[in-house]
């Protein structure tokens, strides 16, 4: 599995490394230490989309605001 700790990494690496964990999470083969160390990168991962996704609308705004005046 990739580090994913890698800076920086662009929105879709990071969406991707997320799935990636939760289908090693989904599949239940692991043992609880990596399932939860899986778990809290997967939350980290997770925060950080949802902050680039919400930077991405601010943008957007700005720019519509722009565009009307």
């Amino acid at each position: 599995m990739k580090n994913i700790d890698e800076q920086p990494r662009t929105f879709e690496s990071s969406l991707e490394a997320l799935e990636q964990i939760v289908h090693q999470l989904e599949d239940g083969d692991l043992p609880l230490e990596k399932s939860l160390e899986l778990f809290e990168q997967g939350i980290r991962l997770s925060r950080e989309c949802q902050e680039r996704l919400t930077q991405a609308e601010r943008r957007i705004e700005v720019l519509l605001r722009d565009n009307q005046g």
